[in-house]
């Protein structure tokens, strides 16, 4: 059996190795997006575990094999899933429930602030559509009586910010500490 440390360094090399891929239709890569995320989550002053979420939020892209333009094909990756599914022998449901809940933070924003839709960047808008839209309205209740909704919606504002060219934030090594402390014994 591993320890944890191995475990969060090879989350790290996976990061570092294949987050340098173009980040679907967005003006960073992966790495930087995700880089930014955990940033803007520990400049709010987040818990370590929703630190940890922002940072691994989108390793699902890293995992589910898809080209980049995977949305251009009309085919929605499930990333959210796959990452959650992923981080859960690590992670408890604190990073791997808003981390899965991400994507549907996203529809139930559009569904419920009215200007949200119009501030989405392009690439987001098509995957959008791909992921079901915009919830209904018993949808939307349901993702609110769900223990992580709020968290998870607080992460997809910073996920909407997190695609800033050229944005100067701490690197990988920086979060391992973060890491360490909320992942579970392996």
């Amino acid at each position: 059996m591993m320890s944890n440390d191995k475990h969060i360094d090879d989350l790290l090399d996976l990061l570092s190795a294949q987050g340098k891929e173009a980040y679907f239709g967005e003006p960073v890569s992966v790495l930087e997006h995700c880089l930014q995320c955990a940033y803007f989550a520990e400049q709010s002053q987040a818990s370590p575990s929703t630190i940890a979420a922002a940072l691994l939020h989108d390793i699902g892209h890293m995992l589910h094999g898809l080209p980049e333009d995977i949305a251009q094909r009309g085919v929605d990756g499930a990333h959210e899933e796959v990452a959650a599914a992923y981080l859960a022998r690590w992670f408890g449901e604190d990073v791997t429930e808003t981390v899965r809940l991400h994507v549907a933070a996203k529809r139930y924003l559009c569904a419920t602030d009215p200007g949200y839709l119009g501030r989405l960047s392009p690439a987001s808008v098509e995957s959008l559509q791909l992921q079901g839209g915009p919830m209904c309205d018993e949808e939307a209740a349901a993702f609110e009586a769900l223990p992580n909704a709020s968290v998870a919606v607080q992460l997809r504002q910073w996920d909407d910010e997190a695609k800033i060219q050229n944005m100067d934030v701490p690197g990988l090594e920086h979060y391992r500490s973060v890491l360490l402390r909320v992942s579970v014994s392996g």
